[in-house]
């Protein structure tokens, strides 16, 4: 911490970022891109820094909160961590671990802080619905200082024991059912119901994630930059979790010109819409 110093960039738009392009991407993500909007705009009027009330997104699984956290990160100019709540038994992953227990560390947020570059990265906690634990190691507990603003900013990780201030951090939860969440957390966060896309939505959803994947891989030359209606509209059959393993897996039509044409380019998981059945 010595090495490093004190200061982070604290990242504020000096004007408003393309929220338009991105909710044209993300339409079932409206409410929650409005309101970013509004709380970017207070902070452009005056010389306050960047601060985003934390954020509950609530929908079925593979709806696309995950990469929505991504996307406003990217849109931010910030990092983004990302902790899974569903593996972890103790609170301890966020706020660290008491020096005196073996293999003891610091946490999440202490980490994204100190060794990363900015003072307001995004932290996506998803999952918070499955979190497990008993009451003596509650995974949530650390949950209930950092997403109060005023204790937040002298945060303590337990490893370190040494106050940072983590009152900027922009806080995105998933869940897919609200009442396994405890209600004061609930209180701490503005909380939207992310509705399936619509067949529209699907296609912008699938073509915007054709082309990260396209972007990221070395091979993209080789594809075209935008899918045609057949395979759009067969990616439209899946949640976007289920378009991004079908957009990996697609095949090419031709040897000679690698092209994704028809839906049969398009491998989806049939049984991703799929609900379990009871008795």
């Amino acid at each position: 911490m010595l090495k490093v110093g004190n200061l982070r960039f604290c990242v504020k738009p000096n004007r408003m970022p393309s929220i338009d392009d991105l909710a044209a991407n993300l339409l079932n993500f409206e409410e929650p891109l409005d309101d970013i909007r509004k709380q970017i705009a207070l902070c452009l009027e005056t010389d306050d820094r960047l601060e985003l009330m934390p954020m509950l997104l609530l929908g079925e699984p593979g709806i696309g909160k995950t990469h929505f956290a991504k996307q406003l990160a990217r849109l931010l100019g910030t990092s983004n961590h990302y902790v899974a709540m569903s593996s972890l038994t103790a609170g301890w992953i966020l706020s660290g671990a008491s020096s005196q227990w073996r293999n003891a560390k610091s946490g999440k947020v202490f980490d994204a802080l100190v060794n990363g570059s900015y003072a307001n990265p995004v932290m996506t906690v998803d999952e918070i619905d499955k979190a497990t634990g008993d009451a003596q190691y509650d995974p949530l507990g650390a949950l209930y200082a950092l997403l109060e603003h005023d204790t937040a900013q002298m945060f303590i990780d337990e490893f370190a024991e040494v106050p940072i201030n983590a009152g900027n951090v922009v806080w995105i939860g998933t869940a897919n059912d609200a009442r396994a969440i405890p209600e004061p957390l609930m209180n701490r966060m503005s909380v939207y119901e992310i509705p399936a896309p619509d067949r529209d939505g699907a296609r912008r959803i699938a073509q915007a994630i054709y082309a990260d994947i396209r972007e990221a891989h070395a091979w993209s030359a080789r594809f075209p930059e935008t899918l045609g209606d057949a395979p759009l509209d067969a990616l439209t059959q899946a949640l976007p979790r289920g378009m991004r393993h079908a957009a990996c897996g697609m095949r090419c039509s031709t040897r000679s010109a690698m092209r994704v044409s028809t839906e049969r380019d398009i491998q989806l998981d049939r049984n991703s819409r799929k609900k379990a059945m009871g008795f």
